[in-house]
């Protein structure tokens, strides 16, 4: 089976993960924060904040932004559930806003109108995250703007993203927002194994992150309600939890982050040869806009469903039959069942219905081969002629 994703290790990974074995520190120690300043510095943010999971990291910005009991966060509905739920951890209600029909990504004019109505009826929402799907960029500057004239706070959710660009600028330089967010979990660009990051030019907000990722706990005496007691003193000035990354995820992320961008390069070389090989096919391809960059974590191809015989799943149970690990990112998160029950959609989103009716994810990692592609498009054209 060819999978849809996977992840890359070399030599260099595992040789910094046994150095940190056989070193003093497992847990908290000198390469998570290596870690952290070396990927802010890459992508030009002030402050990083390492966490063991990118819904952790989701969890915490919301928190550090004031949400909670009676606000509201919007969202993409093509997304996993972790860009809504992080809204319902810190109790606030969550709604969606259909997406672009080429980029799949939030739509900046539904969101406009959406805003217009919440703020005649007084429930704009307190937090938007913005989804970069497949990796692409969503259109910041419309989206900053709309932030800045109805006060909401922006979250990037570049879980696909790193290493993506967008107005030739890193992702994740939080020019346009207020936190943003990217996973290293294994099927992601660069991996951690399990891991996250929250990054922001805030510093309040960096130190308010960095206190709920470790119990709410900080030694900075400033932050204390008294003086210490002694060197040994810390003090939980508010309620946080354990979501703090290991030294041995942080050199791992580490020694993959010098191979990121040979590794969207690759991904971005493959995607194009997709392009090419598929172009005759009846099928959407991947659009690009041309102010981005994508990271490229996936290929998400549209079925010309009124052009084949075959329906939505026949294709896709004939690709995993021949051994291709298709996936489909991702079921609308308003049509899940708890969302139906507690947060329902409160308007119709049919582009991302239509998306979900005829969307595939095809096999793209950074070591794919070109004979593991082809046998992907062979399969793909067997399956729509049949």
């Amino acid at each position: 089976m060819i999978p849809y994703g996977r992840q890359d290790i070399t030599q260099d990974d595992i040789d910094a993960v046994v150095k940190v074995l056989q070193s003093d520190f497992l847990t908290q120690g000198p390469e998570v924060p290596r870690f952290e300043q070396s990927l802010a510095g890459l992508v030009g943010a002030r402050h990083a904040v390492a966490v063991n999971s990118a819904t952790s990291a989701l969890h915490i910005a919301c928190l550090a932004l004031g949400l909670g009991e009676g606000d509201w966060l919007w969202t993409t509905p093509i997304t996993f559930v972790a860009s809504a739920n992080c809204g319902l951890y810190c109790g606030a209600k969550v709604d969606f806003v259909d997406i672009d029909p080429r980029s799949y990504n939030i739509c900046p004019v539904a969101l406009e109108r959406k805003l217009k109505a919440a703020e005649e009826s007084g429930n704009l929402p307190k937090v938007v995250v913005a989804v970069h799907l497949c990796g692409q960029p969503c259109d910041l500057e419309a989206i900053h703007a709309l932030s800045r004239r109805y006060g909401f706070k922006l979250i990037e959710d570049a879980s696909h993203a790193v290493g993506g660009k967008y107005r030739d600028e890193y992702i994740g330089n939080c020019r346009y927002s207020d936190v943003t967010i990217f996973s290293f979990h294994p099927v992601k660009i660069i991996t951690t194994a399990e891991g996250g990051m929250a990054l922001t030019n805030d510093d309040q907000l960096a130190a308010s992150m960095d206190r709920l990722r470790s119990h709410g706990i900080t030694r900075d005496a400033g932050a204390m309600t008294h003086a210490p007691d002694g060197p040994w003193y810390y003090q939980q000035i508010g309620l946080g939890f354990n979501y703090r990354m290991t030294e041995l995820q942080a050199a791992l992320g580490s020694a993959q982050l010098a191979r990121l961008d040979k590794y969207v390069a690759a991904r971005h070389a493959l995607a194009d040869r997709y392009n090419s090989l598929l172009a005759s096919l009846p099928l959407t391809l991947p659009w690009q806009h041309p102010d981005s960059y994508s990271g490229m974590h996936l290929y998400v191809i549209r079925l010309k469903l009124e052009k084949i015989k075959s329906s939505h799943l026949q294709v896709f149970e004939s690709l995993r039959r021949q051994g291709i690990g298709v996936n489909l990112h991702y079921i609308p998160v308003h049509t899940q069942p708890y969302y139906q029950r507690h947060s329902p959609a409160s308007g119709a989103l049919p582009e991302a219905e239509a998306y979900y009716a005829e969307a595939i994810s095809l096999p793209l990692f950074a070591t794919m081969t070109h004979a593991q592609q082809d046998e992907v498009v062979a399969a793909l054209t067997s399956a729509l002629h049949q």
